[in-house]
């Protein structure tokens, strides 16, 4: 760790002498003016054996660290500071070469050596030496038997890193610089105001915004107060203490996941984001939103509001994941020093799922996340709990072999776009519900089966699971998540009460919606003639979805459209059909306009996956919205679906229509009909307290 670069009892310099053309101006060397801190040596600070003392220069040597040196001028009754590096020490004599510039160009006759200082970042040492030898380039002195230790902080004061940008704003000034040293109560910057600014304007009994960055990157922002500020030349050097000790980083939920105390604790390591240290500490309680830390007095370190950009979270010295976190709280706690809170910003799906699947196991044995399964075991429950049904199976008997080996990549393989969650005991299981990332922000809930064990529910229990690991899934950036989704048959009791009952009860189809669709398997057999000269088929437009969507929030005002995510994948964002390719799996969404006369008639949505990676191939399949139900005949929108039918390797295509009345008035031979369910993550704690209080399900 690089020392202090100086006191902030430090004054200005005495300021800068003119030169002649062509040379670079004189900096005096720093005044030191202020007596109390020296008076308080005398009068109040703690002594230091010399032992200590020379362990403490010994070790600034071996950090190619530095003191100070306070020197007095004979005549002018001036003192000034200059730096010096310590050669070891191995008894009471001390050489030191002068690492300030301003030696060389001082008569160091006319100076006494009054104090050598030393700022362990916790107090000032002060060390009274008698004078040997001195000369500009190093000088030799023997120490006292004791030294003082004055100024003791509220908390340690660290050098900060070179590379942290700071940025002063106050009602249109501005000034930026950069960071000079920081503790977790205070820091100090060095500044100069923008061009079209004064410091004049800066008024120190009002707030300033500070900025902290490091590489585009910020690292705190927030609130702070003016504690002092000194003049260098052109900058200013200001001391600023925030004046927010808590921040509200997320909103506030009613239902949270619980923070658990774990045995043995964990740990989290970092790279703090001021200093040049490696930080640890022990946690003291964890969830899935955040953590807390202890901290020691001082060893204090932590300052709210700061962010952290990699975190490591280790378990029991062996599991680890990455994660970046935000100081949210530092409160004193009587005989624990000070506890910090941290809010987790963003993780992995898959370190976000290990943490999960550690936090719930604790809680309850049989509750697994994303673990590797027995394919023979999920296989046989399936099955056994009616989930594939005689119907269901004869539709993919011919192509198991490729189902199987969908599965196995999804279970066992753990792809960030897939998530499982079993009840199981000895390897069988009970209980089984998973999504998959269906689109671009959109995570698709399927596959919920379940069979009582032990009279538990296990179908709540793997629900409760699922909601449990949403909580504060969709707030982390890397899970591309603001619509949750599913499928269900409005006549299945138990989703019709857990999903269509919450948007019911919500009545808000902007919070949750539902809209029925018919389902019908198309057989390539029914291909038809080649739409008419006035139709046309083509990729959406913009201006085609504008069109379609007020149709839809004309006739529905629900989330489908939102939840699609047509064209709306980012720049430099990876798209969905990416994030599948990386594993090896099939994902694609293109969207087709069906125009008469220019007009949009209807919106195709042509979906592929792996066979089997929904077992109703809801994601491998044709999703038909129809924009002028009363204009459309079912022959022509036949034959618009089976030009799109050709890509498909499987004899019959899923076919989804809405609205529900255009199929029933077309006679359009559908097979069964369909809930779709979508959920804006921001309604889910409303959600889980409907779940909580209509199912009796605590969290």
């Amino acid at each position: 760790m690089e020392r202090n670069r100086g006191l902030g009892v430090l004054s200005g310099r005495a300021g800068s002498l003119p030169t002649l053309s062509g040379e670079k101006p004189w900096l005096a060397p720093w005044l030191f003016r202020h007596r109390d801190v020296i008076q308080q040596a005398e009068d109040h600070a703690q002594p230091i054996a010399q032992d200590a003392l020379t362990n403490t220069i010994n070790h600034i040597h071996f950090i190619d660290g530095h003191i100070l040196v306070l020197l007095g001028h004979h005549a002018y009754k001036e003192n000034i500071v200059l730096k010096a590096c310590p050669d070891p020490c191995h008894g009471p004599n001390l050489t030191c070469h002068w690492a300030d510039h301003h030696a060389s160009n001082l008569d160091l006759g006319q100076f006494q050596l009054l104090y050598l200082i030393i700022d362990d970042g916790r107090s000032l040492i002060m060390v009274a030496p008698s004078m040997k030898e001195i000369n500009q380039t190093f000088f030799t002195v023997e120490l006292p038997d004791r030294a003082y230790a004055a100024g003791q902080r509220q908390a340690m004061r660290y050098d900060a890193c070179r590379s942290v940008v700071a940025e002063l704003i106050q009602n249109a000034f501005q000034a930026s610089g950069e960071l000079i040293d920081f503790s977790p109560v205070g820091f100090r910057v060095k500044v100069k105001s923008e061009q079209h600014c004064s410091f004049r304007w800066l008024n120190r009994d009002e707030e300033v915004n500070i900025h902290l960055r490091k590489e585009n990157q910020i690292l705190f922002s927030g609130r702070c107060r003016c504690i002092r500020q000194q003049r260098r030349s052109r900058s200013r050097e200001i001391v600023l203490a925030p004046v927010d000790l808590e921040i509200k980083r997320f909103k506030k939920k009613q239902v949270r996941n619980i923070r658990q105390r774990l045995v043995p604790r964990p740990s989290i390591l970092f790279d703090h984001p001021f200093l040049k240290r490696r930080i640890q500490r022990e946690i003291y309680d964890i969830s899935t939103s955040g953590f807390s830390v202890c901290e020691e007095p001082g060893e204090r370190v932590l300052l709210p509001g700061m962010i952290i950009p990699e975190v490591t979270v280790k378990f029991a010295g062996v599991l680890e994941m990455q994660c970046s976190a935000q100081v949210i709280y530092c409160r004193e706690t009587e005989g624990e020093g000070f506890r910090c809170g941290l809010a987790i910003l963003d993780m992995s799906i898959n370190s976000y799922s290990r943490l999960t699947h550690i936090l719930t196991n604790a809680l309850d044995a049989h509750a697994h996340i994303s673990s590797e399964l027995d394919m023979d075991a999920l296989w046989e429950f399936f099955f056994r709990a009616g989930f594939i049904y005689p119907k269901k199976y004869r539709l993919i008997q011919s192509h198991r072999t490729r189902f199987k080996e969908t599965y196995k990549k999804l279970y066992q393989g753990n792809p960030e776009i897939a998530r499982h969650f079993t009840y199981q005991k000895n390897g069988q299981i009970f209980g089984h519900i998973s999504m998959v990332r269906a689109y671009e922000r959109t995570w698709m809930i399927h596959h919920h089966a379940a069979q009582n064990m032990d009279n538990k529910r296990t179908g709540f229990m793997v629900l409760k699971q699922i909601m449990h690991y949403l909580n504060d899934m969709y707030r982390l950036p890397s899970a591309h998540m603001d619509y949750a989704m599913c499928y269900f048959r409005p006549e299945n009791k138990f989703p019709d009460r857990v999903f269509g009952g919450f948007a019911r009860e919500l009545n808000n189809p902007q919070g949750c919606s539902l809209d029925v669709f018919a389902y019908l398997p198309y057989t390539r057999l029914s291909v038809g003639a080649q739409l008419p000269e006035d139709y046309s088929l083509e990729i959406c437009s913009e201006r085609d979805l504008w069109e379609i969507g007020r149709y839809y929030g004309q006739n529905s005002g629900g989330l489908l459209l939102d939840a699609l995510c047509l064209g709306q994948n980012g720049p430099g964002q990876q798209s969905l059909e990416e994030a599948y390719g990386q594993h090896g799996f099939l994902r694609s969404c293109q969207a087709y306009a069906l125009r008469k006369d220019e007009k949009v008639n209807a919106l195709l949505i042509v979906n592929k996956s792996n066979l089997g990676f929904n077992l109703s191939e809801l994601l491998n399949g044709i999703k038909v919205l129809v924009t002028k139900p009363d204009q459309l005949p079912w022959s022509l929108l036949s034959t618009a679906i089976a030009q799109l039918t050709r890509e498909y390797r499987i004899e019959k295509i899923p076919v989804m229509f809405y609205p529900f009345p255009y199929v029933k008035a077309c006679g359009i031979p559908f097979e069964k009909r369909y809930q779709l369910w979508v959920l804006n993550v921001n309604y889910g704690n409303e959600f889980m307290e409907y779940v909580q209080r209509r199912f009796r399900i605590s969290y």
